[in-house]
């Protein structure tokens, strides 16, 4: 699995220079956040500005059913929607903004009990349909260590995005504290 252990020792924040880090359109107002939305789209710039309509809707819907799972689980979450990042290196996710940055954070900074895991990104994890164990799944640190024994990491397995929408594994922050410093 090639190093697959040390890539659980990191996790990456991927964004645009000109908004800075952690920035989350569910923080703000539904109207505020299309709005935002809206202005990224004119843009033409990056991977959101190609978002659908109906996007924040779902986002808002994934985020809560993911909340629900994380503490159905056991975890406790202090945000009501999540920050995101990636468990190990994704260089294709700076692709995603016109000027992508990332910043790699120790997992140890985190409470484990704030921070939960999906085998993909969300979107697809919760919505694409076939019969792959990890759909719809969240999971706990632990687990997802036996997750990634079973599967590999698809950072590695699938780099191209050309065997499945599995391309990194995603953490999903439900904890502002360890962030405070990187965010205005």
């Amino acid at each position: 699995m090639n190093g697959w252990y040390e890539t659980m020792e990191w996790l990456y924040h991927y964004y645009d220079k000109s908004t800075g880090p952690f920035r989350n359109l569910s923080d703000l107002l539904p109207e505020d956040a299309e709005n935002v939305l809206t202005a990224i789209r004119n843009s033409n710039r990056g991977f959101a500005s190609k978002r659908s309509k109906d996007y924040l809707e779902i986002r808002r819907s994934l985020e809560l059913k993911a909340r629900q799972l994380f503490i159905h689980k056991g975890g406790s979450p202090i945000r009501s929607h999540p920050h995101y990042m990636t468990l190990g290196e994704c260089p294709w996710l700076m692709g995603w903004y016109p000027e992508g940055k990332a910043l790699s954070l120790s997992i140890s900074e985190f409470d484990p009990s704030t921070i939960s895991f999906t085998y993909g990104d969300l979107f697809p994890t919760m919505r694409y349909l076939d019969d792959k164990p990890y759909r719809k799944q969240i999971y706990l640190l632990d687990e997802i260590r036996h997750v990634i024994r079973q599967f590999g990491l698809p950072q590695n397995w699938n780099p191209e995005g050309n065997k499945g929408p599995e391309r990194y594994i995603e953490v999903q922050i439900w904890d502002d504290k360890p962030l405070q410093k990187w965010k205005s």
